[in-house]
């Protein structure tokens, strides 16, 4: 699943984290494995999964709406991270669900679970720019991978350039800020925690 849901490194920063649980029973994983899956979708959930100081998620339609439920292809994150947010995207930051598929091997027991989410512009916004830290080429995957017993939640960021043309020379200077921060290595603490908490 990793080739097709984690694109390649061509230029930026990368990152790869992982949580891993092995179960007493193969019951026990798969159970685990649902439960990880689903508080992967259910992104309401992600905040309180990360905990008070990190960002705060809400999944919205492509005009913007609250929606209620799992993620699906095309629609869009709002991010709001602690600190000031963007004219660009009205507050916040923004990406967009890119991919999810979720794949089953019973011959060796195994099944995963994947979104692959990109930075992308407001929901609604005509001129289509960019309303993330990053630029547009930057990717982060969430995979949820069960094989027999064990089940590993992991996180994959690639590509990640800050995003400082975005016309806006406030919004670019509180980009370059925000990916620094992320590139030195702040976001990482915030992900990896997210991935032990799918798996609690």
């Amino acid at each position: 699943m990793e080739n097709e849901m984690v694109p390649p490194e061509i230029k930026g920063k990368n990152t790869d984290l992982e949580s891993c649980v092995e179960a007493a029973t193969v019951e026990e994983a798969v159970s685990i494995y649902k439960m990880a899956s689903e508080r992967m979708l259910n992104l309401s959930c992600w905040h309180k999964l990360c905990g008070p100081a990190s960002a705060e998620f809400a999944l919205m339609d492509e005009k913007g709406e609250p929606i209620d439920g799992p993620a699906k292809r095309g629609d869009h994150l709002r991010i709001d991270i602690p600190g000031p947010g963007t004219a660009t995207g009205g507050g916040y930051d923004w990406v967009r669900v890119e991919f999810i598929e979720e794949i089953s091997n019973p011959a060796k027991d195994e099944e995963s679970c994947g979104m692959k989410v990109r930075a992308a512009s407001a929901p609604g916004e005509e001129q289509k720019n960019t309303a993330h830290f990053f630029k547009s080429d930057a990717t982060s995957s969430f995979i949820v991978h069960r094989i027999q017993k064990k089940v590993t939640a992991s996180y994959h960021g690639r590509n990640e350039i800050p995003n400082t043309s975005t016309g806006n020379t406030a919004d670019n200077i509180r980009n370059t800020m925000v990916a620094m921060g992320a590139i030195a290595g702040f976001s990482e603490v915030q992900w990896s925690t997210l991935a032990k908490g799918f798996l609690k």
